[in-house]
């Protein structure tokens, strides 16, 4: 059965052939774990479709891998991707010639400084190891004898400083004064012990590549605090703060938690929608979703030019649901259908209320966790919180 499923991706990819526009199939190859069913296999397809034209091979070589032969099959895991172009036959050709033997690449995990750092012993346990670092700089402080460059890459507040010194790879760029704050940069470099105060161990640099350039006539973030309202003013840079980075890793660990409670409890999570034509609690005003107002983003609209009826009132008939729409308030009304089919659910998404209150406990958007338990009573709800909460 195992060889009978890789000689279907062959065929499978050059069906796709006689297609009018260029495709690619990612095929998946998965051989059950169970030794009793090992000689078994199964096959499932996904179509890529371009619709800008036949890619080129050099990028068909980069996405494609060789069809697995049995030999491949050991791994429970394999994933290919096979491709073909609504193309000549030389270009088919050349395809085929850059695509011979190679493989996509397996996703590791990616090395982060919170990986070298956050762990007791404060990355003391990885002195002599040859590390690269990827992030951005924050600081580059140039001296007589040698450079150091504090680099973070968004996974903890701590930076990790490296040490550079004139004959190191890429020191050019620090001379020619490339290297700044916020420029992107890799680091590679040798995992030694920090003669500062400030942290236990150091990179000692041996290669230094730029990845992206940042102008320091420009660039708006500096050591110095910034004030709440002068980062609403760069909210395309404002995540690489302290302040905001820590609150997204922060959101980040209790969503992860809140998932994994629901998901360990038999609950099933439902996607209310965002868009909806109800009130669900009534209590609170609710944003008004509507596309009859034109140039709306520019700030000029006359009344004149809203849709209305003889009486004088909006015409909701020619606006896009043709009925009034809404932000949702909550998605506890989708979530009892659902609990009356499945049981347990939760929902946990946006909400958004119109509330025109300018206080710390009125927002007008949150993230809410809905539960909705069948079969129960007040002391089973009492019983979920109190166990979520903990």
């Amino acid at each position: 059965m195992a060889a009978a499923a890789a000689s279907l991706i062959p065929a499978a990819s050059s069906s796709i052939l006689r297609r009018p526009r260029s495709a690619a199939r990612l095929l998946l190859l998965r051989r059950p774990g169970n030794p009793r069913t090992a000689s078994a296999a199964s096959l499932r397809t996904t179509q890529l479709t371009t619709t800008h034209g036949p890619p080129s091979p050099r990028l068909l070589g980069r996405l494609l891998a060789a069809a697995p032969s049995s030999d491949h099959l050991g791994s429970r895991w394999r994933l290919f991707c096979s491709a073909a172009v609504s193309a000549d036959a030389e270009t088919r050709e050349k395809v085929g010639a850059l695509v011979a033997g190679e493989k996509v690449r397996e996703f590791k995990k990616r090395l982060r400084i919170a990986d070298v750092k956050g762990g007791p012993d404060e990355g003391v346990d990885r002195l002599g190891e040859v590390l690269i670092v990827r992030g951005w700089i924050r600081t580059c402080r140039v001296q007589s004898t040698v450079t150091f460059i504090e680099v973070n890459d968004g996974s903890c507040l701590s930076n990790m400083q490296c040490v550079m010194s004139s004959d190191a790879e890429g020191y050019d760029q620090i001379e020619s004064g490339l290297i700044t704050t916020g420029t992107s940069v890799l680091v590679e470099g040798t995992v030694v012990s920090s003669q500062g105060t400030k942290q236990k161990v150091e990179l000692k640099v041996a290669r230094l590549i730029m990845i992206g350039k940042s102008d320091p006539s420009t660039y708006p973030i500096q050591k110095k605090r910034a004030t709440r309202e002068f980062l609403r003013t760069i909210a395309h840079l404002r995540p690489r703060t302290n302040t905001f980075s820590a609150v997204t890793r922060v959101r980040n660990a209790l969503a992860y938690a809140t998932h994994n409670f629901f998901q360990e409890n038999g609950f099933v999570w439902v996607s209310s929608p965002i868009i909806t034509a109800s009130d669900c609690e009534g209590a609170g005003e609710q944003f008004c979703v509507t596309t009859l107002i034109p140039n709306a983003g520019q700030g000029d609209c006359p009344l004149k030019s809203i849709p209305s009826t003889k009486d004088g009132n909006v015409d909701w008939s020619q606006d896009f649901f043709g009925r009034p729409a809404f932000l949702t308030v909550s998605g506890q009304l989708n979530a009892e259908t659902y609990a009356t089919a499945l049981s347990d659910v939760y929902t946990f998404g946006p909400t958004f209320r119109a509330e025109n209150s300018n206080t710390s406990r009125h927002l007008a958007e949150f993230w809410m966790i809905e539960p909705e338990l069948a079969f129960a009573d007040l002391n089973d709800d009492m019983a979920c919180a109190t166990a979520y909460l903990q």
